[in-house]
């Protein structure tokens, strides 16, 4: 057996050049293939899966989180115009409501007037009745008095 030596001798120094050193790397290549084979291939497929699968749910994730932006935005915006149509509604009810008091108010105040004046009128003509009443009958004593006087000369 042929033995090379660093050091000058020829058997059992450091490094021994033999058939055990491509054996040796035969062994390794052959423990790396297996290894391979064996282990870190389906380790790779399952963490390839799994990235995939992060990644898909991250780009889905994405998606509806920006479907969920778009909806509160157009939700929001629905509640602006709710809230300028409700306020609309508000302030047409306030101008209506206004305007039947105004109505309101003006029949009373022309019923009250009308009432009023019927009243007044009614009055004028109950006077009016009264004194004529009262001035006929102050025209009969004053004929019963001048009676009375006259027969009793």
């Amino acid at each position: 057996m042929l033995a090379f030596n660093f050091f000058g001798t020829t058997e059992g120094g450091l490094f021994d050049i033999n058939a055990t050193l491509p054996l040796m790397a035969i062994q390794v290549v052959a423990l790396t293939y297996i290894l391979n084979s064996i282990f870190f291939k389906p380790i790779g497929n399952v963490v390839e899966k799994r990235e995939k699968y992060v990644s898909n749910n991250i780009i889905e994730a994405k998606k509806k989180l920006s479907e969920v932006e778009k909806l509160e935005a157009d939700l929001l915006s629905q509640l602006q115009s709710a809230r300028s149509e409700a306020q609309r509604i508000v302030s047409e009810a306030e101008n209506e409501s206004d305007k039947l008091y105004k109505e309101a108010l003006e029949l009373a105040n022309n019923e009250a007037n009308t009432s009023k004046e019927k009243a007044r009128l009614e009055i004028e003509s109950q006077t009016s009745a009264a004194r004529d009443k009262l001035s006929k009958q102050a025209d009969d004593l004053s004929k019963l008095i001048v009676n009375r006087l006259i027969l009793e000369k």
